[in-house]
């Protein structure tokens, strides 16, 4: 072992698990040379999750990120020669249509993001998995890539390690923990180990299911937690004998009994000789919180693998003898078998990125073996380019709000999530049960008494629609079909669509209180945002205007979407709610990174807003402001900031519309919030749920979603968001930005599609929820872009003023023609859906006269 090092340019702490020992590799490959990596026991780890996992990678996901890690992994761990790619089924019991429907839906998923997985009989599951009993499956699928990283993990974690040290670029150092992080001024300065202190720039946890001790150590917390994973073993099974296999039939996957199993190959190999059935707890998942795991003396086989009961999980394997019988017939390995401890999600990905709190300080945990060397890479461009391949918003770190770290919070979000790692299936729009009523607009109580429907988002308790409305259905009832399928159906409430007609007839008031603001002040807060924002920000006739703008990365790619107050004296950014906190630490970072004189402060609790819109909207604000001539065009013009005055309380108005309507944004002081919410409805205004907002309106107006439809895979010209001039200042990613602009044409264009038939097979009229795949029907393909990039729906819903399903995909530039008809793919089956609009091209309104009237 080299002497231990008393500085570095990055230190990983927790090297020994695969994580770890990807996270360096893929560092090496991006050039760094001076890395330093410790753990707090052997490397590769003989205490972690990699040292017991089961090692098996299936691709199959309703995420696109993580649809590509794990491509990347697996394509990963075969390069380098540990992979065996057996594939792997799931299979539906017969009589269990529910599951069967979810399978569909799977390969449907994963078309779209470019796995092989397809529909496969059960005589087909019973030829691939002879084990298994035929009568007892009505169908499943087959994913020929999924498969084994072999001899384990653990063995690539260490020969990576290995390789890393042979170049010169790696040290390592094995039972070493990191006592303390040393941070000044905000920023990581090292880690302190009882062999020596190490001074570094950067220091990456990869520390698993112990990483919360560390963020822990700087005052954060992740929003993680390990769960207890029953393993089980049976044999001998020797089928495989003289083999030499690791692995011999494909992997299987029961899902509606939370269940897996596979065999561990010939008996002379690391486990072999036996069969591996698995189970993860749906009723009382056992949670355990990283400072109450055992020290590797104090337990029997590690601190990651905790003692089985078998009684835990008996009523579920007595449900796997009924599908394959052979684990009833082989004996109960009980020395083998555990709970082995791996980690879930409160906020449905992994804790990835810099800390809020300390530059220089990166997350990378919760992450799985099938995606390790995914993250691996991700986080080794990340910290090298300031920027990754694909759109990582879903798992970085600075997308979490205060609360979403404090323990209780993620006690209760993490215990849901560890019922559901394999079943039920999980809607596109599930909500959460847990950390519920965290932030109340200050009319929540009114919305209650109308019978709110409410989701939350970012902590926001949010109405989709009010049963005080249903009666609207009787106006409109012809106008909001009902959906017969039950998917499509759940979690959405009929009577939001009725609300979205009326407000298009008369007026209607929403509840935005979900916007989150940040203020910009300073000598510096222009120059800064000048120089971040793709809009012209500078110049005394901005100020006093709403501007409309966005973020672009350095590769020019679309990073933010949102709007800039002008003020006299500082600037406040109204975000949404999903993407907020992480615009508002990446401009707090854009701002020291730049040495900008400036103050960056969130004001999101100290404000509330609300939208009122509708052809009567102007009208109705008349009767209740002090001055009802300061609401006519000549003088409060379109995209307009102006003070006005509703029930004695000052209101900042802003003439803009995401609902392709006439109206305002109105922003006040919190505590006067309901003052102004009973004003607007004492005069008989109808409160409207956030669902035509966020949704069924935006669909008609071709309007674009952060996080769904703008991501950093794709320019602001694909978005059809550029403006007409590029602007003469400066700004990041501009150089890009105007070689996009010189193309002839882009590779592909966010696309408006409208499906022209939606009844199934089944003569049921389905409305869509979810990714679809957008395929060319003559070749029944997926459609691919020149870069390699897949067409998927990226936003769909119902538009109840055109009647139709509406969608918006980016589409290669040969595909993006108005009137070409082309098809998505929706539970497995096909739909014929046409090009209705190529880049910005509102269905209602499209002259966007309604707004500005």
């Amino acid at each position: 072992m080299s002497a231990f090092p008393d500085k570095a340019q990055i230190v990983i702490v927790g090297l020994g698990g695969i994580v770890g020992a990807s996270v360096a590799h893929h560092l090496i490959e991006r050039g760094w040379t001076d890395i330093v990596g410790i753990d707090k026991s052997g490397i590769p780890t003989d205490i972690g999750s990699t040292a017991h996992a089961s090692d098996f990678c299936y691709m199959t996901s309703h995420d696109f990120l993580s649809t590509w890690t794990s491509l990347y992994s697996v394509d990963f761990f075969d390069r380098m020669g540990h992979y065996q790619r057996v594939g792997g089924l799931e299979v539906a019991r017969t009589g269990d249509d529910t599951w069967m429907e979810e399978i569909k839906r799977k390969v449907s998923s994963g078309r779209a993001f470019g796995t092989r997985a397809h529909l496969v009989s059960p005589a087909e599951i019973k030829e691939k998995f002879p084990l298994i009993e035929e009568d007892q499956v009505q169908g499943g699928l087959f994913d020929p890539d999924a498969g084994l990283v072999v001899p384990r993990s653990q063995t690539v974690a260490g020969k990576l390690v290995d390789e890393g040290e042979k170049t010169g670029k790696l040290k390592a150092f094995a039972n070493t923990p990191a006592r303390s992080l040393i941070v000044e001024d905000g920023l990581i300065r090292g880690v302190v180990t009882h062999r020596g202190t190490i001074l570094a720039d950067h220091v990456i946890v990869c520390a698993g299911l112990w990483g919360r001790l560390i963020a822990n150590m700087v005052g954060e917390d992740l929003p993680v937690m390990p769960v207890d994973h029953p393993l089980t073993f049976f044999g001998p099974f020797n089928e495989f004998a003289g083999t030499g296999k690791d692995i011999g039939y494909p992997l299987l996957r029961d899902q509606g009994n939370s269940a897996y199993m596979r065999d561990t190959g010939d008996p002379k190999t690391t486990e072999g000789g036996q069969i591996e059935w698995g189970y993860y707890e749906t009723e009382a998942p056992r949670m355990c919180h990283p400072r109450d795991l055992l020290e590797k003396e104090q337990a029997r086989l590690s601190p990651s693998q905790r003692d089985l009961d078998l009684e835990q999980v008996m009523e579920p394997l007595e449900r796997a003898m009924e599908l394959t019988p052979i684990l009833a017939e082989l004996g109960y390995n009980e020395s083998h078998s555990f709970n082995g401890l791996l980690q879930v999600s409160a906020a449905g990905g992994p804790s990835c990125g810099e800390s809020q709190k300390v530059r220089g300080l990166w997350y990378c945990v919760a992450i799985w073996v099938k995606d390790a060397p995914g993250f691996g890479k991700l986080i080794a461009d990340w910290i090298t380019d300031g920027r990754t391949e694909i759109d990582h918003a879903a798992i970085d770190y600075s997308r979490f709000y205060p609360h979403q770290t404090e323990e209780a919070f993620i006690a209760g979000r993490c215990y849901e999530a560890a019922q559901k790692i394999y079943f039920p299936a999980i809607h596109p729009r599930e909500p959460y049960a847990s950390g519920r009523g965290v932030k109340r607009s200050p009319f929540y109580e009114r919305e209650v008494a109308l019978g709110g429907y409410f989701m939350e988002l970012g902590g926001w308790e949010r109405a989709h629609g009010y049963a005080a409305n249903e009666h609207l259905l009787e106006k409109y009832g012809d106008r909001v079909p009902q959906r017969e399928n039950e998917w499509d159906s759940r979690h959405f409430w009929r009577v939001s669509n009725a609300e979205h007609l009326a407000l298009s007839e008369d007026c209607g008031i929403i509840n935005l209180s979900h916007f989150y603001m940040f203020e910009v002040a300073g000598p510096d807060h222009v120059e800064l945002l000048e120089w971040l924002c793709a809009a012209k920000i500078g110049g005394d006739g901005n100020i006093g205007k709403g501007i409309y703008t966005h973020f672009l990365d350095n590769e020019g790619m679309v990073r933010a979407d949102l709007t800039v107050f002008r003020m006299a004296d500082r600037c406040r950014i109204v975000d949404g709610a999903d993407a907020g906190p992480r615009d508002f630490h990446y401009v707090k970072r854009a701002a020291e990174d730049k040495g900008f004189d400036v103050t960056v402060t969130d004001v999101s609790e100290d404000y509330t807003t609300i939208g009122i819109w509708g052809p009567n909207a102007r009208e109705y604000l008349k009767e209740a402001v002090a001055d009802p001539a300061g609401l006519d065009p000549e003088n409060f013009p379109f995209a307009a900031i102006r003070q006005i005055e509703i029930a004695g309380k000052p209101v900042t108005a802003l003439r803009l519309s995401y609902v392709g309507e006439q109206g305002w944004e109105l922003h006040m002081a919190y505590a006067d919030g309901l003052a102004v919410w009973d004003t607007l409805r004492d005069l008989g205004i109808t409160a409207v749920g956030i669902e035509t907002y966020a949704n069924s309106r935006r669909l008609e107006k071709s309007l674009r979603l952060q996080n769904a439809d703008l991501l950093t895979q794709y320019n602001l010209y694909e978005a059809d968001l550029a403006r007409p001039k590029v602007k003469q200042a400066d700004f990041r990613g501009k150089e890009k930005h105007l070689e996009y602009r010189a193309r002839d044409h882009q590779p592909a264009m966010l696309c408006t599609l409208v499906m022209t038939d939606t009844v199934d097979a089944g003569g049921v009229a389905r409305y869509p929820v979810g990714t679809l795949a957008v395929v060319d029907p003559e070749t029944g393909e997926v459609l691919v872009d020149a870069l390699g990039r897949r067409s998927y729906t990226t936003s769909i819903a119902y538009g109840p003023t055109l009647g139709k399903n509406i969608a918006l995909a980016y589409l290669p530039h040969d595909y993006a023609e108005v009137g070409r008809t082309l098809a998505v793919e929706y539970f497995s089956e096909s739909f014929p859906v046409e090009v209705a609009g190529v880049g910005y091209a509102p269905l209602y309104d499209p002259e966007n006269l309604k707004p500005r009237s």
